[in-house]
């Protein structure tokens, strides 16, 4: 899958979910769980333990069926041991310039994370794809987005922190090109339960709400 597809196939699904399990295991059978409920787009982080082996064993299961991400990427050795691994997008919680030209130079998509306005315009000149809001939901959600949008509109933005089923909308509204959404989905409580099916019948409906609202940004 090119960079032209991974950037296609987040602009198109609007919706990136944030894995965060105690095991390997559990991140992969929430993994499928999402593909189940017809999302395609993952991402796996790195405070998962084995998480390279976890987007590697992904990678090759599903093929292009799956967009494999890296999340929680903190420096370019991650970077590097992610896309070696599949991942074919990285997210960072914060501006790491470092992971930006890791991810440029290997030609594969990077969501660097920003909140202030200073951070936003720097990653994104640094090269950025999209530019992840985070925490999002510490500066107001939506209203922040919007705010944002304001002397940004070229920007695509995905905010993450406080995406739920109640707020997407709200989101993507505010001219969220795409949305991040982490344990409002894939609980851990689910995981370590093995509620798969509470997992997928929560992406099912996000997935509806996401495809009810108009395309923007």
């Amino acid at each position: 899958m090119t960079k032209a597809d991974v950037l296609a196939s987040i602009r198109s699904s609007r919706l990136i979910p944030v894995i965060r399990a105690d095991s390997a295991e559990q991140a992969a059978r929430a993994a499928e769980a999402l593909l189940e409920a017809g999302i395609r787009t993952i991402e796996i982080t790195f405070t998962v333990p084995g998480a390279v082996g976890c987007m590697a064993a992904l990678a090759s299961r599903h093929g292009d069926a799956m967009v494999v991400g890296a999340g929680t990427v903190l420096d370019a050795q991650q970077c590097e041991a992610a896309i070696d691994a599949g991942a074919q997008f990285i997210v960072s919680p914060s501006l790491r310039p470092e992971v930006i030209a890791t991810a440029q130079r290997r030609g594969t998509t990077v969501l660097p994370g920003a909140l202030t306005p200073t951070e936003v315009l720097t990653a994104w000149e640094a090269g950025a794809d999209f530019v992840k809001i985070f925490p999002c939901d510490a500066l107001g959600g939506a209203r922040y987005i919007k705010a944002l949008r304001g002397p940004f509109p070229h920007i695509a933005f995905v905010p993450t922190g406080g995406v739920s089923l109640e707020t997407a909308a709200a989101f993507l509204e505010a001219g969220a090109a795409a949305l991040g959404v982490g344990g409002n989905l894939v609980s851990p409580a689910d995981c370590r339960a093995g509620h798969w099916h509470a997992i997928r019948d929560r992406a099912l409906q996000l997935r509806a709400a996401v495809a009810a609202c108009p395309a923007g940004k």
